[in-house]
């Protein structure tokens, strides 16, 4: 590979937040809302508020470290940088496992809503279909891989505002609490405060993306600056789109009781407010919103390898290079979208659990990093405002994640344990039993490199 072709910078800030956005899934709310309900004893607004409140400390974090360490690796580039190669490493295999099966999942759920409609067509003609269409878009440019998200981000961002705009109506019409302000999604007597942490425990993970926007930070404009600003705001916008459309589902549904499958509600939620037309309308932003996901993960996770290839860590002519036109990792890029295909053989649930288990290694590590860098090293803690920045935060972001971790379920913690194992083999053959470091470049050769 030639060491002067790198990732192209061509990214703005909206363009960053808008693929955030759609690794998020603003539509997720309403098929999460029936387990949430339930748990929270109908109360998901606030769940979610409580979820959002968690999730800012670590974004805030991920902003800090961002700033520092303007890299492609996200989690991996700031544990390596901060306290361990060896670390960096586990932290790096551990994320593969959220950003590989993200693209799986989104092929998993269009197969469904497929085969759903079409019945008669076999199931793996969608999953081929759908990594097609994505692996091609990937490889191509980024820059339309960020235009073709954000036109279906947007869309489902419409169909929201009609969902809301109907609720509204039907609200008014006596459906549900029958009226459009209330305080009973928020507080009622009969709630247990311990089913609301649990719900929230749960929610969390609908904020996985504003994390994911550090993949882009060698392809933004100004990444100490664009990076940090659109992770803050893709976890604000995409905390206020859940509180609000929860809010309403909420009020249309006080309980779960009117659900015939309280695991999917999102066709019943949009058949009972708004008819077969809408329900239509209504499952194709659900269908936007999981090919979005897909092609967004499928995108950082492409860059998370060239990264680790670049470092050596994995073998540097295959993941390490890009494509000298496109600028594209294209063999990761063909790489996940093999990885893809394999959907068909795999668990729609075994591949939630595996992205939960990555999520909180990565959420862990990021925080860690913060205190490690700016407290340890560069010994930023003598001012209140930098003890508080250096310190605080981040050990309430660490502490947040610990109560996320006592929620995760245990075959996700088995699993992920074992995709760990598997790793701290490879890093004992690659390392000789562990006597070299793993490679790495150093921040300043990347930055360097994108003005040749």
């Amino acid at each position: 590979m030639d060491d002067k072709i790198v990732l192209k910078r061509s990214l703005g800030v909206w363009q960053i937040v808008m693929l955030g956005m759609g690794w998020m899934v603003p539509m997720i709310v309403f098929d999460t809302f029936g387990i949430a309900s339930e748990l929270s004893s109908g109360l998901v607004p606030l769940a979610y508020i409580i979820a959002l409140g968690a999730m800012l400390f670590t974004a805030f974090s991920y902003g800090k470290m961002a700033q520092a360490y303007p890299s492609a690796g996200s989690s991996y580039t700031y544990t390596q940088k901060t306290m361990s190669p060896y670390l960096a490493f586990f932290v790096g295999w551990a994320s593969l496992l959220d950003y590989l099966l993200i693209p799986m999942i989104s092929a998993l759920l269009i197969q469904i809503y497929c085969t759903a409609i079409f019945p008669e067509i076999p199931s793996w003609v969608w999953i081929a279909g759908y990594v097609i269409v994505a692996t091609v878009i990937n490889l191509w440019s980024i820059n339309i891989t960020a235009n073709v998200n954000s036109i279906l981000v947007v869309f489902q961002i419409i169909v929201i505002v009609c969902f809301v705009f109907l609720a509204v109506k039907e609200l008014n019409q006596g459906m549900g609490v029958g009226t459009t302000l209330t305080i009973q999604p928020f507080y009622h007597p009969d709630f247990h405060f311990s089913g609301v942490i649990a719900a929230a425990a749960v929610l969390c993970f609908s904020f996985l993306g504003f994390d994911a926007v550090t993949n882009y930070s060698e392809e933004a404009l100004n990444p100490t600056k664009d990076i940090p600003k659109a992770i803050m705001i893709t976890a604000l916008a995409g905390g206020l789109i859940f509180i609000v459309s929860s809010y309403f589902t909420q009020a249309l549904f006080p309980d779960i009781s009117s659900f015939k499958d309280p695991g999917a509600t999102a066709p019943e939620i949009s058949l009972y407010i708004g008819g077969k037309l809408f329900q239509l309308f209504f499952l194709s932003a659900s269908f936007a919103g999981s090919f979005t996901s897909g092609l967004v993960s499928h995108a950082s996770v492409s860059r998370l390898l060239y990264v680790m290839g670049r470092d050596h860590v994995l073998p540097k002519k295959l993941f390490g290079y890009l494509h000298p036109q496109w600028r594209t990792p294209v063999f990761n890029v063909l790489l996940v979208g093999g990885v893809c295909l394999t959907a068909a053989f795999f668990d729609l649930e075994m591949a939630a659990a595996l992205v939960n288990f990555g999520a909180l290694i990565a959420f862990t590590f990021v925080n860690l990093s913060v205190i490690a860098y700016y407290t340890i090293r560069l010994k930023r803690y003598k001012t209140p405002r930098d003890f508080f920045s250096h310190f605080i935060m981040p050990s309430i972001g660490a502490a947040f994640v610990a109560v996320l971790w006592f929620h995760l379920e245990l075959n996700s913690f088995i699993l992920g344990v074992c995709w760990v194992l598997i790793g701290f083999i490879y890093l004992a053959c690659l390392t000789r039993l562990f006597k070299s470091k793993p490679g790495a470049i150093e921040i300043h050769e990347v930055m360097e490199g994108q003005k040749v």
